[in-house]
């Protein structure tokens, strides 16, 4: 299969030196380093740099008092500190956010802009008996608990080199969980592997259990639709005399029966994408988020779906969300998850704002608010049609929003889970993380494309250059190649993690 690689396109290098993004911002955003002295433009305002500007981070265009409102995206992200001077750097040490805990919401509906229709595309997927469409024919060994994690690798390593090219792959997801858990937390992880278990892009499954765990076999194999079941295949190793050998044979029954799957024609409207990000800088919002975004609006437009998640990288910009509800039941739905997921850090004792992380804020972001209003963009400008627990799995179209956490692994699994078959990923900083399904990086920045081409599968930084719709249409190509097979490079380096959210009391 032909390799998903990075784009190269050239463009001019005469950059402008910083961009404001709204008229109502405080700040331009630095496109590259900035030196003392140097004179900068952006939409008709003009400042002097007053002091060095690091490439993603802020400018000051105006003298900002104490106390008052910094904008940025045209919405605040904090307030300043102290006085600001025009021409200064904003950063922590002058910026603070204004986020404390759970807010009232008023339901005030805005009818969303319609995008322009992208030209259209389609994909070559593995059409599933559900109606979903696949973009990948593999068998996933999923184990019950983390006892016998390795049990699960050694009979995907085995059944990858006994059924070579018959299918798309054999890949074995182990974590530590399934025993010792409780309550809510012990539902949490079923609910995770009975997805995944019923995932588009898994041609056959082996459950592999050990016997005494909590999370029994019986009882997952109980949340599985029974359409299912011809596709799964179980082992217990507590009761076997050779689990190994028990695991092998079950394998080569599921790749008999996906090993007679063959893709078919599909258009966007069959794909669901994850919408996450990972290492976001200051160039996140103005690069690779709003392309993520873009292609999330074609797809809905088609009558597909796509998943938004990070529920903490909301805070501060989840009214564009609240005001994007398709009906005032799904209001209500986003508002319990952005309150509730601030109970949760309230009940621990943390601050709702305790983010961004270091490598955020190297990058130019310094607030949550910032990183948030940054981070939504991912979500285009689709309606909201559900929202979804951890662990639920979307059934509507268009946009729905997921309850997990930001924890790149975590948020990245729940993403599959929820049905994503196809997860587009932007960084600043860069990752090798993978997950379940094909997961495209995209660069922020084309300095981290060219350093780390075995990383990133796309340059979104060529919008700097080229402007957002040549860049957005070579993106849409690229995820109709990796959905009809072309590698992406977690796959390519074997980056196929998941990872489950820990909640509760460990026995």
């Amino acid at each position: 299969m032909p390799v998903a690689a990075a784009s190269s396109a050239p463009g001019p290098t005469d950059l402008p030196p910083a961009i404001r993004l709204h008229p109502d911002d405080y700040v331009m955003v630095a496109l590259r380093t900035l030196g003392l002295g140097e004179v900068v433009e952006a939409e008709g305002v003009s400042v002097r740099v007053a002091e060095a500007i690091p490439a993603g981070h802020k400018l000051a265009i105006r003298p900002i008092p104490a106390g008052d409102k910094v904008r940025r995206y045209g919405w605040p992200i904090g307030h300043a500190t102290q006085a600001i001077a025009a021409g200064t750097h904003v950063h922590s040490h002058n910026l603070a956010t204004d986020l404390k805990g759970e807010e009232p919401y008023s339901y005030l509906p805005v009818r969303a802009s319609q995008p322009a229709p992208a030209a259209a595309r389609t994909f070559e997927g593995y059409l599933r008996a559900g109606g979903e469409a696949g973009t990948r024919n593999e068998l996933w060994v999923i184990p019950t608990v983390g006892c016998v994690a390795r049990t699960a690798q050694r009979a995907a390593a085995a059944a990858r080199a006994r059924h070579p090219g018959r299918i798309d792959g054999v890949v074995a997801f182990p974590h530590p969980y399934g025993c010792s858990q409780l309550g809510e937390d012990l539902d949490g992880t079923a609910r995770i592997l009975a997805a995944l278990a019923c995932h588009p892009n898994a041609g056959g499954v082996l459950l592999i259990g050990l016997g005494c765990e909590s999370n029994q076999l019986d009882a997952l194999l109980a949340r599985l639709p029974p359409e299912r079941l011809d596709r799964i295949r179980t082992v217990r190793a507590q009761t076997s005399d050779d689990e190994d050998a028990d695991a092998q044979r079950a394998l080569d029954e599921l790749a008999e029966i996906a090993g007679a799957d063959r893709r078919q024609t599909a258009g966007l409207g069959a794909l669901t994408l994850g919408l996450k990000c990972g290492g976001s800088d200051g160039f996140s919002g103005l690069t690779a988020n709003p392309l993520i975004g873009r292609c999330a609006d074609a797809v809905t437009a088609a009558g597909g779906r796509a998943i938004l998640t990070e529920v903490p990288e909301i805070f501060g910009a989840e009214r564009l969300l609240m005001a994007r509800a398709a009906d005032q039941a799904v209001f209500g739905d986003l508002v319990e998850l952005v309150n509730g997921f601030k109970r949760y850090f309230l009940d621990h004792g943390e601050r709702v704002s305790e983010n961004p992380s270091p490598g955020n804020v190297a990058g130019g972001i310094t607030t949550l608010e910032e990183k948030s209003l940054g981070a939504v963009q991912k979500g285009g400008h689709a309606p909201v049609t559900s929202v979804l627990a951890y662990g639920g799995q979307i059934s509507r179209s268009g946009l729905a929003i997921l309850e997990a956490p930001g924890n790149d692994a975590v948020s990245t699994t729940a993403l599959a889970a929820a049905g994503a078959t196809l997860t587009l990923f932007s960084t600043g900083r860069g990752t090798p993380l993978g997950s379940p399904v094909p997961t495209l990086k995209l660069a922020t920045n084309r300095p981290l494309a060219q350093r780390k081409p075995a990383w990133i599968d796309f340059d979104a930084g060529a919008v700097l250059e080229e402007g957002q719709d040549a860049v957005f249409e070579r993106l849409l190509d690229l995820v109709a190649a990796t959905a009809s097979g072309a590698p992406a490079r977690n796959e390519i380096n074997d980056e196929r993690e998941m990872a489950l959210w820990k909640r509760g009391v460990t026995l």
